[in-house]
C-alpha cells in the first residue's frame, strides 16, 4: 500500500513539474511545441508536372513554394496536391484536351509517392491513412481537383477520379463550367445556369455517393446555395476567406459562412494576399510590379498579373507558374530593405480572417490553406518552410493547442470522415 501511495505521489510530482515547465515556456517555445505535436494540413497546393521527373522533382529544394525539403523544414505534414485545369470551351474537343492535362497531374502525384520518393511521402485516401502515414514519419499527400471541367459530360468519370485519389472536387474555376456557374460571373452579371446545371445536380449526388467532398471555393453564391440544399454531406471551401474583411468574389460573405456552419462544413482560410487585404495588396503589388517585370525580362519570361492568367494558353500559364517563385525571390532581393516599400499582406492579416470566421461560425468550421504555387503566399508564410509562423500567430492570439489542432486539419478530417460515412449509406441502400 505504501508503495502504491508513493507511486501516486511520484506521478503527481511529475505532472506538477510538467505543468510548471509548460507555464515557464515562452510564446515562441509553446508555438514550436504545438506545431510539432499537431498534424498540419494545407488544403491547396498547386503543382507543375515539370517538377515530377527523374531529374527535377520534390526531393530537391526547388524554387517553388512546396517540396519535400521545405515541407520538412516547416513541419507541414499534409499538402493537398491539386489537379487544376483552367476553364476552356464546353466542347468535346475542349473536354478531351483538359482531360489530358488532368491525367498528367494525377500521374505526377502518383509518381512522386510511388516511384520518386516512396520512403518520404505517401498518398492518403482517408483520415486513418493521414494519421498512419504521419505517425510513420513520412509526409502525406492528398489530392484535390480544382475544376471538374476535364470530366466532360460523363458522370461515371467521377468514380475514376475517386479511384485515382481525388477526395475533393470543385465543379468550376474561373469561368462557368458544364456543371455550374463560377464566381467570376459577378464581374459582368452573365450567368450560364443560374447556379447548378442539371449535370451539376447529378454531379453533387454522385460525389455524395462516392465520398468526395464538394468544394465551393470557385463557384458562384447561387451555385453554392444550391449545392448545400442538395448535398446530403457537409461541403468545404478549400481556399477562401471572409468577404466581410475583403470584398472579393472568391471570398464567402456572412450568409454563406453561416450556411457552411449549418451544413457542418469547413472554410479553409487562404493565404492569398488579394483575398485578405485589397488595399495593402494593391499598394504592395504596384510597388513590386516594375521589379517583377525587370527580373522576368532578364530571364526571357513574360510576366502577368494573376487576373490575366485565365486568358492565357495552358503552356504560357504553366511557364508563368513554373517561374513565379524564382522571379518573386529575385525581385524581392533587388528591392532589399527599401524604406519606401509599402507593407505587405502578412500572417497577421491572414489570422484576422481566421478570427473573424471563428467568431461568426465557430472553431469547428474553420481551417487553413495556402494556395502555394498557385499565387498564394504572404509575408511570414511565403513557402512551406515558414509554416510555423502561422502557428505562432495563433498562439499569440490565444488559441489553445486543441483549437490549433482543429484549425490545422482536425476540422477538415472530420468533414472527410462524415462525407465518407454518408457514402457508405449508398452502398447499404
Amino acid at each position: 500500500m505504501k508503495q502504491f501511495v508513493g507511486f501516486m505521489c511520484l506521478l503527481a510530482i511529475m505532472a506538477c513539474k510538467e505543468k510548471q515547465e509548460k507555464l515557464a515556456e515562452s510564446v515562441e517555445e509553446k508555438a514550436a511545441r504545438i506545431h510539432k505535436d499537431v498534424i498540419t494540413i494545407d488544403t491547396h497546393v498547386d503543382i507543375n508536372v515539370a517538377n515530377f521527373t527523374d531529374t527535377i522533382n520534390y526531393t530537391q529544394k526547388l524554387d517553388n513554394q512546396v517540396n519535400l525539403p521545405k515541407l520538412k523544414s516547416g513541419d507541414l505534414d499534409v499538402p493537398w496536391l491539386i489537379v487544376y485545369t483552367g476553364q476552356g470551351d464546353l466542347t468535346e474537343e475542349g473536354y478531351a484536351k483538359a482531360k489530358d492535362n488532368a491525367m498528367a497531374k494525377f500521374n505526377a502525384i502518383h509518381r512522386l509517392c510511388e516511384e520518386i520518393a516512396p520512403e518520404e511521402i505517401d498518398l492518403a485516401y482517408t483520415s486513418k491513412d493521414v494519421h498512419r502515414i504521419a505517425g510513420s514519419g513520412k509526409k502525406v499527400a492528398m489530392i484535390g481537383v480544382e475544376n471538374a471541367y476535364p470530366i466532360g459530360e460523363d458522370i461515371s468519370e467521377f468514380e475514376n477520379y475517386y479511384n485515382l485519389g481525388a477526395r475533393y472536387i470543385s465543379l468550376s474555376h474561373n469561368g462557368h463550367s458544364q456543371f455550374c456557374d463560377s464566381n467570376t460571373g459577378e464581374a459582368d452579371g452573365v450567368w450560364l445556369h443560374n447556379g447548378l446545371s442539371d449535370l451539376g445536380k447529378m454531379a453533387v449526388k454522385e460525389m455524395n455517393r462516392l465520398g468526395i467532398m464538394i468544394d465551393v471555393s470557385h463557384v458562384s453564391k447561387e451555385s453554392m446555395k444550391q449545392m448545400i440544399a442538395l448535398s446530403k454531406a457537409p461541403i468545404i471551401a478549400s481556399h477562401s476567406s471572409a468577404r466581410a474583411l475583403c470584398d472579393h468574389s472568391r471570398n464567402l460573405d456572412d450568409e454563406q459562412l453561416l450556411l457552411m456552419k449549418e451544413n457542418g462544413g469547413v472554410v479553409q482560410t487562404v493565404a492569398f494576399s488579394s483575398y485578405l487585404n485589397t488595399k495593402k495588396h494593391e499598394a504592395h503589388a504596384a510597388f513590386l510590379k516594375g521589379f517583377y517585370e525587370e527580373v522576368a525580362d532578364s530571364l526571357g519570361i513574360d510576366w502577368y498579373s494573376f487576373d490575366e492568367l485565365a486568358d492565357l494558353s495552358e503552356a504560357k500559364k504553366n511557364t508563368f507558374i513554373e517561374n513565379y517563385s524564382k522571379v518573386v525571390a529575385l525581385a524581392k532581393a533587388k528591392v532589399g530593405n527599401r524604406t519606401d516599400r509599402p507593407q505587405a499582406v502578412d500572417v497577421a492579416d491572414f489570422v484576422d480572417h481566421i478570427d473573424y470566421m471563428v467568431n461568426l461560425i465557430g472553431i469547428d468550421h474553420v481551417g487553413i490553406s495556402s494556395d502555394f504555387d498557385g499565387g498564394g503566399g504572404i509575408a511570414g508564410w511565403t513557402d512551406a518552410s515558414e509554416t510555423p509562423n502561422v502557428t505562432l500567430e495563433l498562439v499569440k492570439r490565444g488559441y489553445s493547442e486543441a483549437e490549433i489542432a482543429q484549425l490545422w486539419g482536425g476540422n477538415l478530417l472530420r468533414v472527410l470522415d462524415k462525407v465518407q460515412e454518408v457514402a457508405k449509406t449508398y452502398a447499404v441502400n
